[in-house]
């Protein structure tokens, strides 16, 4: 698998954070969403490897916006961003085929650590 990655988040320092973490361990950023129906778009027409997706977004949840990506069989790995530590979001995303859940604020090797684990799985 290579290593082209969405980033989907509404905050610009988030982005931001993650681009740089992602570029300084090899990945390559194909493309940032600021709300949902950006997502969906970039999603399909970059058909990135990874997408770190916000839960919570300008337009809707971002769990709504992994819905859509399976139900059409995106084949991107999903790895769920949040700052609410629930269990019952965090279900939601993995049922709904989120390869992984992180919960902010995250360091730079917890992200890379993360999409290492996919890879091996």
């Amino acid at each position: 698998m290579s290593n082209r990655v969405l980033i989907v988040d509404d905050s610009v320092s988030i982005r931001a954070f993650i681009k740089n973490a992602l570029e300084q361990g090899g990945y390559e950023v194909v493309g940032q969403a600021t709300n949902g129906e950006e997502a969906i778009e970039l999603a399909f027409s970059l058909e990135p490897d990874y997408i770190t997706l916000d839960n919570v977004l300008p337009d809707r949840l971002g769990t709504d916006v992994l819905k859509v990506w399976t139900e059409e069989g995106l084949s991107s790995k999903v790895i769920m961003i949040s700052a609410v530590d629930q269990n019952k979001i965090i279900d939601q995303g993995i049922k709904l085929g989120a390869a992984a859940y992180l919960i902010k604020p995250f360091t730079a090797e917890k992200l890379l650590q993360t999409i290492a684990n996919i890879q091996k799985a």
